[in-house]
């Protein structure tokens, strides 16, 4: 494979400023993800996508490169990683660097690791139909017996499931938000990075944990203490 590694790290959170290089453990927490790519022996180049001066800083002093800066238009609250994705694709290509496959990790993706990288590499080598894949966490509990409060009263969801066993119900997943690998010939038209072309690399939950609040951020800090804890 001849990929590349794009690390977002928008400079403007709201919900935590700062967040993707605030200290986690000691360390700015783009540091994670930037050492989990570069255990994995998979790229050819890491690279962090940032409109930040700061974060740019932090990147390269982390051992990742920072050829670009992010342009305005993809800066915003409002742009998805896909279309900043699709820019750096654009903008090597623009330089005559073309790279067959490319993963994008989220800057606070600290819980990931080379493993997993790799692994999700070997999930799109092994189907060559897949134009995406992205690591999933499973429902701990059945979605489709979902309840929702509705004035103040509880309502089924999905109330057809109200007496189904739910050893009889089909499992279900959530994006673990911590990094998608792509083929950007596929990726480039159609932009997809959820869909019946995209596979799935299955993680269990105390190795992964999407950070969108001060919540998240600490059962962040307690899963890589476990995680730690366990390695030899």
């Amino acid at each position: 494979m001849n990929a590349l590694a794009i690390i977002l790290a928008r400079g403007g959170s709201k919900r935590i400023p700062r967040k993707n290089i605030r200290s986690f453990h000691g360390r700015p927490i783009l540091a994670y993800p930037i050492k989990a790519a570069l255990g994995s022996g998979c790229f050819e180049e890491i690279m962090v996508s940032t409109e930040d001066p700061e974060i740019a800083a932090v990147a390269r002093e982390c051992g990742a490169e920072v050829p670009f800066m992010r342009s305005e238009r993809t800066a915003t609250d409002f742009a998805g990683s896909e279309e900043v994705m699709a820019e750096v694709i654009r903008n090597y290509r623009a330089k005559g660097r073309h790279f067959t496959e490319v993963c994008a990790i989220y800057a606070t993706a600290a819980l990931t690791t080379a493993d997993h990288i790799r692994r999700g590499r070997d999930v799109l080598a092994a189907d060559g139909g897949l134009t995406a894949v992205l690591p999933v966490i499973r429902y701990s509990f059945p979605i489709q017996r979902s309840i929702v409060l509705r004035d103040g009263r509880v309502a089924m969801l999905h109330p057809e499931h109200l007496d189904t066993r739910s050893q009889d119900l089909e499992p279900a997943y959530h994006d673990a938000g911590q990094w998608y690998w792509l083929r950007s010939e596929r990726f480039l038209p159609s932009l997809e990075l959820m869909g019946p072309n995209c596979g799935a690399l299955v993680l269990p939950e105390n190795e992964a944990q999407d950070i969108d609040q001060e919540d998240d951020w600490l059962l962040a800090e307690l899963k890589h203490q476990l995680l730690l804890a366990k390695t030899p």
